[in-house]
């Protein structure tokens, strides 16, 4: 398997860690020797419920036994689709409540640049230095990191970059912005946070010019954070949200979210502004549906405060400079990179599961699954302590 996997499978770097699966079950990853690792990475935010969660298996087997994809998006009405529609409206603010749903974030991301510009007649975007948003041109475009951008220029045109967090930046947003793109924590560069009150002064300054916010949620929401969606915790809304990767409890889903008449762009001058085949696939509609119904029906969402104040009070060490993030979004920053590359390498060895940030090399992630128990939190981090005492 091994062998097939690096001769006929593309790679995205030289050295794939090469954990070759067997199955995968709640907080556990087994490799084909039955060997389980502690997941602390949850496919990097997507498995919000663990692996093949009972909810999650049994609504896609339901749906598959009724039908599978019928239709390009928007066309013919299907069940889970409008369900999971209806369900994201009632848990968000009044004028986020009509959602495209794509097939993955970064085509979320595509969808809600080219709202911005639809809606208002603008076409420069500003992002964030350090942000990411996606892979595909139109989302690199927004990435501000030019070490992986500039192998692919040229990109979009009409993007221009502010620094996260900085208010003077703001005075770039102007006549001229369609929109402007965050992360509501940036993840790719560490984990960083908003800090006074920043997201809401974002938001001033785009009413203030007619240009629209766009928040991207798509590790931060669905639970990770400690509320549905992260930016509920900052006295501010944006005009469009964007979603996925944890969405569907690890099936591939994205999805953007707005206002009925912004959405409405879309539908006319031109007709079919942005379209899709597989987006809202009933039976990824089906897990996604399946997913958001256990965690509002559970405590999962209110807990991750308590685990990350677990995680925080355990992992304290010497080469561990500080822990950044909120809820279950976190990373840990090591003294050096060599440091990082070690917890995590040695890691697998140990039977705990760590994983790499995009732009901090300093960074160790831990992700987990939103149903992780205290117990395993405990194990985890003891692996974790154990392998710096002997680094």
């Amino acid at each position: 398997m091994k062998n097939d996997f690096l001769k006929y499978q593309a790679q995205t770097s030289g050295h794939p860690l090469l954990l070759e699966i067997k199955k995968a079950k709640g907080t556990y990853v087994f490799d084909i020797n039955d060997k389980k690792y502690l997941d602390f990475i949850a496919g990097v935010s997507a498995n919000t419920l663990g692996h093949q969660p009972k909810p999650v298996v049994d609504a896609i087997k339901q749906q598959i036994d009724k039908y599978m994809h019928v239709m390009v998006y928007g066309e013919f009405v299907q069940g889970p689709q409008a369900a999971l529609a209806k369900m994201l409206a009632q848990h968000l603010p009044e004028t986020l409540n009509c959602t495209y749903l794509t097939n993955s974030g970064t085509e979320a991301t595509e969808g809600a640049l080219k709202l911005a510009k639809r809606a208002t007649g603008r076409f420069e975007i500003i992002a964030a230095k350090n942000s990411y948003h996606g892979n595909t041109q139109g989302a690199m475009s927004v990435c501000g990191n030019e070490k992986q951008n500039s192998a692919f220029r040229p990109l979009i045109p009409g993007v221009s970059f502010i620094e996260f967090n900085n208010e003077e930046d703001l005075l770039k947003i102007n006549h001229n912005t369609a929109g402007v793109i965050l992360e509501t924590i940036q993840g790719g560069a560490g984990f960083i946070m908003p800090k006074n009150d920043y997201l809401r002064k974002v938001l001033d300054r785009c009413n203030e010019v007619g240009a629209l916010l766009i928040l991207d949620e798509i590790q931060t929401g669905i639970g990770r954070t400690g509320s549905f969606y992260c930016f509920q915790q900052y006295n501010m809304i944006p005009h469009i949200l964007i979603t996925g990767k944890g969405l569907a409890g690890g099936m591939p889903i994205g999805a953007f979210i707005s206002s009925r008449d912004l959405m409405s762009q879309f539908t006319e001058n031109p007709k079919l502004g942005h379209i899709t085949t597989f987006g809202g696939h009933p039976v990824i509609a089906a897990a996604a549906l399946a997913t958001l119904k256990t965690l509002f029906n559970s405590s999962l969402i209110k807990l991750t405060e308590k685990k990350e104040a677990l995680i925080r009070k355990l992992l304290v060490h010497e080469e561990i400079v500080e822990i950044r993030g909120k809820g279950l979004m976190l990373a840990l920053l090591m003294k050096n990179t060599e440091l990082a590359d070690h917890l995590i390498l040695m890691g697998m060895k140990h039977g705990i599961l760590l994983f790499w940030l995009l732009y901090e090399p300093r960074a160790v992630r831990i992700t987990p699954p939103l149903t992780i128990s205290e117990k395993e939190i405990t194990t985890g981090c003891h692996l974790i302590l154990e392998i710096l005492n002997k680094a």
